[in-house]
């Protein structure tokens, strides 16, 4: 159980991202942790967000404002029933990224200024914050993409820069992201998976998955882990070390990294099961220019190492670890 699998902020996707996975079951983000120093890094220890006492004295502080209630309640502003525009699936950005993107291993921005630009894999390109906004709005969110010159995208990324403002350049730290899992020495078990929904998930998210609404009709109280409304199959929480990770840190409702409710192998498994359901469909052709640069748990193939899709899918994983690192060896001799 050495091996972990690592989960920086996403889709997210988790969405997602997820989902994860979802917890929405605050609208509104928690209130910043006050004794966090603004002007302080934190590079041995895990994040925290900037004093937002100090957030008044920004010189773009109203815009931060809009994005972070962007963040929060997107299905207000950018939902099917949006007062600015009709362009996501009713699910908040906040529903893959706790309280705002502000919780620790909860899928948290702490580390995205940081690192964008950067070359991602999946596209095969150097992707910019606003690419990477865009990702989630339309897998995660299963919606259309942002004019990235418009007030909603300076907003988002505004709050985004925001919250990591005290990362270095090119650095990520602990804390950010959704944290880590170790590997099972199995396969995931949906069927397990599917008794720990029913028993720990199932009184919010409902039986089959489609959430609570809120009774405005706007949004939701617990969000839908998967069918017509929830995340597509092109969400980066679709795979399943990325929703195990946030299930882990995150579920059920209450969860956090320093008190879990699931073990790693409940995780593991109800991830399993959530993402085994029907969810809408993405076109996923530009993925993976290089089919090598696949992650381990991409759910769809091809791929340039020979196992199933269905062991990329669920798993076990150390296998699959150890043959990349053979033909890394190879490759490099």
């Amino acid at each position: 159980m050495a091996i972990k699998a690592k989960t920086l902020v996403f889709f997210l996707t988790v969405a997602g991202s997820a989902v994860a996975i979802y917890s929405s079951c605050n609208q509104n983000p928690a209130p910043a942790n006050n004794n966090t120093s603004a002007n302080t890094v934190h590079t041995d220890t895990v994040w925290h967000i900037p004093d937002s006492s100090a957030l008044a004295k920004e010189p773009d502080a109203e815009l931060i404002r809009y994005g972070e209630k962007l963040i929060a309640n997107t299905s207000y502003y950018l939902g099917p029933k949006g007062i600015v525009a009709h362009m996501s699936n009713g699910m908040n950005c906040q529903n893959c990224h706790q309280q705002a993107g502000t919780k620790t291993f909860g899928n948290n921005f702490g580390a995205v200024a940081s690192m964008y630009p950067r070359f991602r894999p999946r596209s095969g390109t150097i992707e910019n914050i606003y690419k990477r906004v865009n990702d989630c709005m339309q897998r995660s969110l299963n919606g259309k993409a942002l004019d990235t010159t418009g007030k909603e995208m300076l907003a988002m990324t505004a709050y985004i820069k925001w919250v990591g403002k005290d990362v270095p350049k090119g650095k990520t730290i602990a804390g950010a992201g959704g944290g880590e899992i170790a590997y099972l020495d199995r396969a995931a078990d949906t069927n397990k998976g599917e008794a720990v929904f029913v028993q720990k998930c199932g009184l919010c998210h409902g039986s089959k998955g489609a959430g609570l609404p809120n009774a405005n009709g706007i949004g939701y109280q617990y969000p839908p882990l998967w069918g017509e409304h929830s995340y597509n199959n092109g969400a980066g929480i679709l795979r399943l070390a990325r929703l195990s990770t946030y299930v882990k840190n995150n579920m059920p409702f209450g969860a956090d990294y320093k008190n879990p409710q699931l073990t790693d192998e409940e995780a593991w498994d109800v991830a399993a099961f959530i993402n085994s359901q029907p969810r809408p469909a993405f076109d996923m052709s530009a993925d993976w220019p290089d089919m090598s640069a696949k992650p381990i748990d991409y759910p769809y193939g091809p791929y340039a190492d020979g196992f199933t899709e269905a062991q990329h899918k669920y798993g076990p994983y150390k296998p699959i670890v150890e043959a990349r690192k053979q033909m890394s060896k190879k490759k490099n001799t």
